[in-house]
């Protein structure tokens, strides 16, 4: 077993550290009884193996639910990972359990927690008392940890954080295991908000030189980091209370104090991943950069919802120095696990003992993934079983969050779906564009007069597009809408961000987000892919009469756009608008246009997107296709194509196509071959 020698059931950052402290004099106290000075020559030789296990990107997904569908899907969820967690213990003498961020946001139940019905500083978040059932190690914080705001994270975490605006003094039911983040400072006391690294001692079960079992100390240090972009994504809760600097920055500083005071190895928890960019202190995925620093011996990351090792045939990631086969960065071992519950991380770290300290052997050592969805002999979905334990912890929640969700708010006379939102149906676009541009304009009428006068218009985009498979599409069926829906038409915890830009920006706009098709060559026979892999929550459009444009997808990028035009007349590049978008997109969409980078925002609100679309529905309730689905900005320039143009979507859904108008789309397969429950469509270009 590998004996810990710390108490999980720890609930608050300062009695977490007391606990520690005892702890530690415990395991020292043990350590020196055994062997004298701490050291132990007679097993010089010996050999272990930790597994240092990680979960990442979990957002809330305690159980493999669909709180927008009211209904269970296997495909992820932490009650699945938590059973591959109980395997991975069987299978490994030591291991080291790690989460990586992004943990207490990004379902209904989370909102639920934090802002419907906040839960009380003595009740643990249901995520951390989930994870509470297989006494988690540490863990990091992610970007979306600070999305409710610094006294919400202050409370969850346990209380003690030291920055403006927070009762520091609060202590609260808390995580349950130890927090650290190295790269974000409170202004008020210039020290690192949380922790930025612990020393956990351990003791390891090991083999000794001559083959036999021995037990033998180690100190494993954890140090972690985030996104820089948090200063910008949350700036209405950070500006002039944390400061964020680059994760090499923060490792170089402290990961030398790590080993001064004794960590055998030290394991990174980056949320972040791999950006192949030469590196900047506020870059989102820094990992290439962060595996170089001297003395990190594994990382663990995220943020990307990626996958790493990737076996794929073409894999993501194909970057200098990243090495799939051996599942290395630099030739340091790394995980990324996906997201939500999909994967565990697995990397084993070959650990040799020289008599007084461990080290790591690299060459030995390996990394991999273990997913909780695998194929049978007959090539069907195989999910792993839930672990039992974990359900029960949050039922009382769950339950009060599916009934909140069920709170109708409207009546649609038609299905709002982002089935074919790529080929221009503005179903469940629409209504999300209708509540930014309202809540904009009035806002700006009331509070903003000198930009009054200026037209507001509003982008917005599919967020459900595919990407994960058949249920990955917004799909909101006839009749009554209640919050669930409205939050299946805006699927992130974003808020409203208004921009000044002029008619070349637009164009500029709609170009980089028409990235989203390939370029279809007109003389091919062949069959062509219509979509690309750019995103689909970057595929940003307008859905109003007054603003219309074609994409030429036989253009190469940057030169698509085509007779772009507002009220009827060609648009003119210097005209100025107001644009209604989110906070990502204004201050991190640089490589849309310039003034994405946060300078063109004129109005950074307080509410989130979603919650405009729940109030515009609220004070809108009667939802009908001629009013709220119908309003197609673009459309493709023709092209005559001698070959097949293709794309995927959801099976079953060509009536969807048809009710939108959308008459050059064709069924070609009802299954086509991905393994993720789509069908195969055709598009004639010509029509």
């Amino acid at each position: 077993m590998f004996e810990h020698t710390l108490n999980h059931s720890t609930s608050s950052p300062a009695r977490l550290s007391r606990r520690v402290a005892a702890m530690g004099l415990v395991a020292l106290a043990a350590s020196l009884a055994a062997c004298g000075s701490g050291s132990d020559n007679t097993n010089a030789g010996a050999t272990a193996t930790l597994a240092v296990l990680e979960t990442t990107d979990l957002h809330f997904n305690v159980r493999s639910y669909d709180y927008f569908k009211l209904a269970e899907d296997k495909s992820y969820g932490f009650e699945r990972t938590a059973t591959l967690v109980r395997a991975a213990r069987k299978e490994f003498a030591n291991t080291l359990l790690v989460d990586n961020g992004d943990t207490i946001q990004g379902t209904a139940l989370a909102d639920y927690e934090a802002t419907i019905s906040p839960i009380p500083c003595t009740q643990q978040l249901s995520m951390y008392k989930a994870m509470g059932a297989l006494g988690f190690d540490a863990g990091t914080l992610g970007n979306h940890e600070f999305n409710y705001g610094l006294p919400f994270l202050n409370q969850v975490l346990g209380g003690g954080l030291e920055v403006d605006g927070v009762d520091a003094s609060k202590k609260c039911a808390g995580a349950g295991f130890p927090m650290v983040l190295a790269n974000v400072t409170s202004n008020k006391t210039k020290k690192p908000l949380v922790q930025p690294y612990t020393v956990l001692e351990r003791t390891l079960t090991a083999k000794g030189a001559d083959g036999k079992e021995v037990k033998l100390p180690i100190k494993i240090g954890v140090i972690g980091f985030t996104t820089p972009g948090i200063m910008n994504w949350d700036k209405r809760y950070l500006e002039g209370k944390v400061s964020a600097e680059g994760a090499v920055e923060a490792a170089t500083k402290y990961v030398p104090e790590l080993r001064a005071k004794g960590a055998d190895i030290v394991v990174a928890l980056l949320h972040g991943g791999l950006d192949g960019a030469a590196y900047s202190p506020t870059m989102e995925n820094p990992g290439l950069h962060l595996s170089k620093v001297a003395g990190i011996d594994a990382m663990v990351m995220g943020h990307q919802h990626g996958v790493f090792p990737d076996t794929a045939a073409t894999p993501g990631f194909n970057l200098p120095g990243v090495d799939h086969k051996a599942g290395t960065v630099n030739g340091v071992p790394a995980v990324m696990a996906s997201s939500w519950g999909k994967a565990l991380g697995v990397v084993q770290l070959a650990l040799q003992w020289d008599g007084s300290k461990w080290t790591v052997n690299k060459s030995a050592s390996k990394s991999e993934l273990r997913n909780i969805q695998s194929k049978n002999a007959a090539g069907a979905n195989v999910y792993v079983d839930a672990d039992p334990a974990v359900a029960p912890l949050i039922e009382p929640q769950h339950q009060a969050a599916i009934q909140y969700v069920k709170t109708p708010i409207g009546q649609t006379d038609f299905r709002m779906s982002t089935l074919f939102a790529d080929l221009g149906d503005p179903g469940a676009i629409q209504i999300v564009n209708q509540a930014q541009q309202a809540y904009v304009a009035a806002y700006l009428k009331a509070s903003l007069p000198q930009y009054a006068q200026l037209p507001v218009l509003s982008v917005s985009a599919p967020f459900k597009s595919g990407f994960q498979g058949s249920a990955d599409y917004t799909d909101v069926a006839v009749g009554p809408v209640a919050i669930n829906n409205a939050a299946d038409l805006y699927l992130y915890p974003n808020t409203v961000y208004a921009v000044k830009v002029n008619g070349g920006d637009i164009k500029n706009w709609l170009e980089a987000a028409a990235k989203r098709f390939n370029q279809i060559d007109p003389a091919k026979t062949g069959e062509q892919a219509l979509i690309s892999s750019f995103p689909g929550y970057n595929f940003d459009m307008f859905t109003t009469a007054d603003v219309q444009y074609e994409i030429d997808v036989t253009q190469p990028v940057g030169s698509r756009i085509k007779n772009l035009s507002y009220l009827g007349k060609p648009i003119d590049v210097a005209q100025e608008f107001v644009v209604a978008t989110n906070n990502y997109r204004a201050t991190s969409g640089k490589s849309f246009i310039d003034k994405l980078d946060g300078s063109g925002t004129i109005w950074a609100s307080p509410d989130a997107n979603r919650d405009v679309v729940i109030d515009y529905i609220r004070k809108n309730p009667a939802v009908t296709r001629a009013a709220n689905g119908a309003a197609k900005s673009w459309r493709f320039a023709k092209a005559s194509v001698a070959g097949p143009v293709v794309f995927s979507s959801g099976a079953n859904a060509l009536a969807v196509a048809q009710a939108a108008g959308l008459a050059n789309v064709t069924l070609l397969a009802a299954d086509d071959g991905s393994g993720k429950g789509t069908s195969k469509y055709g598009v004639d270009l010509s029509k």
